[in-house]
Protein backbone atom coordinates (compact mmCIF):
# COMPACT_ATOMS: atom_id res chain seq x y z
CA UNK A 1 0.00 0.00 0.00
CA UNK A 2 1.46 3.31 -1.06
CA UNK A 3 0.46 6.75 0.42
CA UNK A 4 0.45 9.68 -1.99
CA UNK A 5 2.11 12.24 -0.56
CA UNK A 6 0.33 14.98 1.22
CA UNK A 7 1.10 18.20 -0.85
CA UNK A 8 1.64 20.50 1.93
CA UNK A 9 1.87 23.80 0.12
CA UNK A 10 3.43 25.16 -3.49
CA UNK A 11 7.19 25.55 -3.66
CA UNK A 12 9.09 28.28 -5.33
CA UNK A 13 11.85 26.01 -6.47
CA UNK A 14 12.00 22.07 -6.28
CA UNK A 15 14.55 21.70 -3.55
CA UNK A 16 12.08 22.99 -1.50
CA UNK A 17 9.97 20.07 -1.43
CA UNK A 18 12.74 18.07 -0.81
CA UNK A 19 14.08 20.02 2.14
CA UNK A 20 10.78 20.09 3.22
CA UNK A 21 10.58 16.20 2.89
CA UNK A 22 13.92 15.11 4.09
CA UNK A 23 14.86 18.30 5.72
CA UNK A 24 16.25 18.28 9.46
CA UNK A 25 18.67 16.42 11.65
CA UNK A 26 16.08 13.64 12.48
CA UNK A 27 14.50 12.73 9.16
CA UNK A 28 17.81 12.43 7.26
CA UNK A 29 19.05 9.99 10.15
CA UNK A 30 15.58 8.16 10.54
CA UNK A 31 15.97 7.45 6.24
CA UNK A 32 19.66 6.39 6.70
CA UNK A 33 19.16 3.70 9.17
CA UNK A 34 15.95 2.50 7.39
CA UNK A 35 17.87 2.60 3.76
CA UNK A 36 19.76 -0.78 5.39
CA UNK A 37 16.47 -2.78 5.71
CA UNK A 38 13.33 -2.08 8.15
CA UNK A 39 13.66 -1.72 11.75
CA UNK A 40 11.47 -1.52 14.86
CA UNK A 41 11.30 1.64 16.69
CA UNK A 42 13.35 0.51 19.28
CA UNK A 43 16.08 -0.41 16.86
CA UNK A 44 15.99 3.61 15.63
CA UNK A 45 16.31 4.64 19.21
CA UNK A 46 19.22 3.22 19.86
CA UNK A 47 20.87 3.70 16.84
CA UNK A 48 19.86 7.42 17.58
CA UNK A 49 20.31 7.92 21.32
CA UNK A 50 19.97 11.55 21.13
CA UNK A 51 16.72 11.59 20.02
CA UNK A 52 13.61 12.00 22.51
CA UNK A 53 10.94 9.23 22.26
CA UNK A 54 8.40 12.03 21.12
CA UNK A 55 10.62 13.32 18.39
CA UNK A 56 11.19 9.84 16.92
CA UNK A 57 7.56 9.48 16.79
CA UNK A 58 6.62 12.73 15.25
CA UNK A 59 9.35 12.34 12.60
CA UNK A 60 8.12 8.80 11.69
CA UNK A 61 4.50 10.17 11.75
CA UNK A 62 5.40 13.17 9.09
CA UNK A 63 7.69 10.77 7.06
CA UNK A 64 4.83 8.25 6.80
CA UNK A 65 2.14 11.11 5.72
CA UNK A 66 4.95 12.00 3.33
CA UNK A 67 4.80 8.98 2.20
CA UNK A 68 8.62 7.93 2.57
CA UNK A 69 8.36 4.94 4.73
CA UNK A 70 5.47 2.72 5.61
CA UNK A 71 4.61 1.76 9.06
CA UNK A 72 3.39 -1.94 9.57
CA UNK A 73 1.86 -3.19 12.64
CA UNK A 74 1.66 -7.10 13.82
CA UNK A 75 -1.18 -8.06 16.09
CA UNK A 76 1.15 -9.40 18.39
CA UNK A 77 1.67 -9.25 22.45
CA UNK A 78 3.33 -7.27 23.01
CA UNK A 79 2.41 -5.37 19.78
CA UNK A 80 5.06 -5.23 16.99
CA UNK A 81 5.48 -1.92 14.74
CA UNK A 82 8.05 -2.28 11.99
CA UNK A 83 8.93 0.38 9.71
CA UNK A 84 10.62 0.89 6.23
CA UNK A 85 11.45 2.46 3.09
CA UNK A 86 8.19 3.08 0.57
CA UNK A 87 9.15 2.98 -3.30
CA UNK A 88 9.71 6.78 -2.81
CA UNK A 89 11.53 6.71 -0.06
CA UNK A 90 14.26 4.23 -2.01
CA UNK A 91 14.33 6.63 -4.54
CA UNK A 92 16.29 8.55 -2.52
CA UNK A 93 18.88 6.75 -1.80
CA UNK A 94 21.11 8.63 -4.13
CA UNK A 95 20.57 11.97 -2.74
CA UNK A 96 21.48 9.80 0.81
CA UNK A 97 24.60 8.13 -0.62
CA UNK A 98 25.99 11.69 -1.99
CA UNK A 99 25.29 13.09 1.56
CA UNK A 100 27.06 10.23 3.07
CA UNK A 101 30.06 11.18 0.26
CA UNK A 102 30.57 14.33 1.04
CA UNK A 103 29.76 14.49 4.93
CA UNK A 104 33.05 11.60 4.97
CA UNK A 105 34.91 13.97 2.71
CA UNK A 106 34.11 16.75 5.53
CA UNK A 107 35.05 15.19 8.14
CA UNK A 108 38.60 13.83 6.57
CA UNK A 109 38.96 17.96 6.17
CA UNK A 110 39.19 17.73 2.14
CA UNK A 111 37.73 20.70 2.30
CA UNK A 112 39.84 23.55 3.14
CA UNK A 113 38.95 25.87 5.95
CA UNK A 114 38.94 29.45 4.03
CA UNK A 115 38.50 29.06 0.70
CA UNK A 116 38.84 32.10 -1.82
CA UNK A 117 35.69 34.50 -2.12
CA UNK A 118 33.71 33.85 -5.57
CA UNK A 119 34.22 36.30 -8.42
CA UNK A 120 31.47 38.27 -9.08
Amino acid sequence: MTMEPQRKRRYMIPAEATIEVIGGKWKTLILCHLSYGPKRTSELKKAMPDITQKMLTQQLRELEEDGMILRTVYNQVPLKVVYELTETGESLQSILDQMCEWGEKYIQGHFSKKEAPRAE
